[in-house]
This record gives C-alpha cells, sequence and structure tokens, in this order.
C-alpha cells in the first residue's frame, strides 16, 4: 500500500507550539487588570488559546498511530513499539524533570509541585496506552478503528463523572494522573480522548491516503464535521437525551467544551492540509520537526526550571498588553533561533539514555 508523510501535521505542530509560546507567555506575565472578558481582543485570544493542547494531543495520536500502521505493513512494527513505548516513557520523565527545582533541593526543601501532571506526561502516557491497543487490535483494522472512536467519545462524554475527582487515599504520585485537585495542569481524562480520536483519524489517513480525491474529501470532511461539532454538538447531544433519557448526556452537553474544541482541531487541520503543497519543506515544517525542542527551552526560560530563576521570577503579572505581545514576538524568536542552532533536545536526550541502557545491558550480560 502507498503511504505518504503527512507534511500539514508538521505546520500543524508549528502553529500549535508558537500559539503555546505566546500563550504561556502572556498568561503568565500580563497585569490581572487587563484580563477583561468584555474585552473582545482578549477573548479571541483566550479562545484560541484553548486550542493549543487538544491540537497537540489530537497530533501525537494521528502521527504515532499513523507511523504504528505503516510499519506493520512493512512487516516492521515491532521495532516501532519499542520506540513508542520508549518516547512514552521519555516524555513522562522530561515533564517531571522539568518541574525539578534542584536548587531547592540542595537546601533541604522538596515541593510536591514536583509531582504535578503536565502536558508531557499526558502524552507520554497517551502514547503508551495506544501502543497497547494497538498490540491488542493490530490484526483487526476496522475493529481498531471502532474501538478508537468508541474509547474518544467515551473519554468526553463521561467528562461530568471526573470533572470534581479527588483521590485523598490514592498515592499523589498516581492520583495526580487522574485529579487536579493537588495542582495537576491536565490529567490522563478527558486528553487522551483526544489522542484517541487522532489515532482514530490516522487509521483513515493511512487506509485511504493513496485514492484519488482523498485530499478533497478530506479537508471537506474536516470543515463539515468541525463545524458541526462547534455549533452543533451540544444540540445534537441534548437530542440523543431526549431520545434515550441518559441523563450523562444533558450533563455532558451542558458544559460541552470537548466537543467542540475537537471541532476547532479539525477545521485547523482543514485549513492546513489544503496549504500543504505550498508548506513542504518550509520553515514552519521545520518549526513542527522541533516541537519537543521548543517546549523544553521555553519551559526553562520562562518558568525557570532546574534553578527556579526565569522570566516569571521576575516580571510575573507585570506587563501590560503592548509589552506582552511583543515581549510574546520577542520570546518566540528567541526560542525557535536556540532551538534551531545551539539545541539538539531530542538527540541528545535520546543518545544519553540509549547509552545508560547500553551500559545497564552490557553489565548484566
Amino acid at each position: 500500500m502507498q503511504t505518504n508523510r503527512l507534511y500539514f501535521i508538521d505546520a500543524v505542530r508549528a502553529f500549535a507550539i508558537l500559539m503555546m509560546l505566546q500563550g504561556h507567555f502572556i498568561d503568565t506575565l500580563l497585569d490581572p487588570i487587563y484580563r477583561n472578558s468584555n474585552n473582545i481582543f482578549y477573548n479571541i485570544w483566550s479562545y484560541f488559546r484553548g486550542v493549543t493542547a487538544p491540537m497537540f494531543f489530537t497530533i501525537s495520536g494521528l502521527v504515532f498511530t499513523y507511523l504504528l500502521l505503516r510499519a506493520y505493513a512493512k512487516g516492521q512494527d515491532k521495532p516501532r513499539i519499542k520506540k513508542g513505548l520508549f518516547r512514552g516513557l521519555l516524555l513522562i520523565l522530561i515533564g517531571y524533570s522539568l518541574r525539578a527545582n534542584i536548587l531547592s533541593w540542595l537546601s533541604g526543601y522538596f515541593n510536591p509541585y514536583f509531582l504535578v501532571i503536565d502536558v508531557l506526561q499526558c502524552i507520554g502516557l497517551s502514547l503508551i496506552l495506544l501502543v497497547g491497543l494497538y498490540a491488542l487490535f493490530r490484526k483487526h483494522s476496522y475493529l481498531f478503528s471502532i474501538v478508537l472512536f468508541v474509547i474518544g467519545c467515551a473519554c468526553f462524554i463521561s467528562e461530568p463523572l471526573y470533572r470534581n475527582l479527588t483521590l485523598e487515599n490514592v498515592p499523589r504520585f498516581f492520583a495526580n494522573y487522574m485529579t487536579k485537585s493537588n495542582g495537576s495542569v491536565f490529567t490522563i481524562l478527558p486528553w487522551f480522548g483526544y489522542s484517541a480520536f487522532g489515532a482514530f483519524l490516522s487509521t483513515i489517513f493511512f487506509r485511504h491516503l493513496h485514492r484519488k480525491r482523498f485530499r478533497l474529501l478530506t479537508i471537506t470532511a474536516f470543515l463539515t464535521t468541525g463545524l458541526f461539532l462547534v455549533f452543533g454538538s451540544t444540540s445534537f447531544l441534548l437530542s440523543l437525551y431526549d431520545l434515550t433519557g441518559f441523563t450523562l448526556l444533558e450533563r455532558c452537553a451542558n458544559f460541552n467544551y470537548l466537543f467542540g474544541r475537537l471541532g476547532d482541531v479539525l477545521i485547523i487541520f482543514s485549513i492546513f492540509y489544503s496549504l500543504e503543497p505550498l508548506l513542504k519543506r518550509s520553515i514552519i515544517s521545520k518549526i513542527g520537526e522541533k516541537t519537543l525542542s521548543i517546549y523544553v527551552i521555553h519551559f526553562i526560560l520562562l518558568y525557570g526550571s532546574f534553578t527556579g530563576y526565569g522570566i516569571k521570577r521576575y516580571l510575573n503579572k507585570s506587563l501590560n498588553p503592548t509589552e506582552a505581545i511583543f515581549g510574546a514576538l520577542l520570546f518566540m524568536l528567541v526560542v525557535c533561533f536556540i532551538s534551531f542552532h545551539y539545541a539538539k533536545t531530542n538527540a541528545f536526550v535520546y543518545n544519553l539514555v540509549r547509552k545508560i541502557t547500553d551500559k545497564v545491558k552490557n553489565r548484566k550480560s
């Protein structure tokens, strides 16, 4: 089966990472007096900032599962499975390390905030879960697609059941993956739902990418489905509630942000997929290939990973809108420049971990 690289995904990743950079910078440093919900420009910024995380999770599920399916078609999926598990664990490790304050530890103080869960841990765990699902259903392609779609829907529809979940009797290390009561920014639910939907999309791309008019049909499907999810999913859930009497559907509809955000992601996909011929080998695609480096660098500079000395320490919630906007633009340029010219985060970390594991294996042998 003929398969091709999905270049538009690199562009979407670049868009997502740039949105994340400016979003984190402005949200961290903008003075609260300017956070006016009656200001149309602030509302627009806030809305689009909320699309960033759903994009990342959906993209991660799409790309990772698509590569698994390609490897399976070539009879080479075992190395890809090992690589996926390794990458998932590595993302979890990096996620924790970025919240480590070594200087504080050396002084004898350990802040339990180190154990909170952020986007990298959730994406890493999502990849591991996708590997497990793939291992169970790889010989049943269409069943795999159905299971992924059902899991995505279940994660979203059941959100009211765990929205205010507290796990007081569960060790904090594990509880933080399921509850925000201890300060976690992300939890595996509902965010794994986006990864599951992304993986579901990968099965469609894998089966039909080689067919004529696939691009046109997919762009149209992305756009129409996205618009439906943004503007019609709430009424659709309420209609299902009226039909079935299943109260969870009504509760989901009354706070329906997950399906709406998925709709936003699909609309963005439709835009970038339609522009794919113009984006191949472009600078924006190259940025999309450096997302991990960019994420790590921005976290260190802005939040002061390892030392506690970051931009936030000195300028926290102190900028006016003009300063915040121009500062965000400068921040994006600096982080991307460092990532392209001075940092090799992906290669460095992978090589370092591989050297360590190789030494352990050699000692055992």
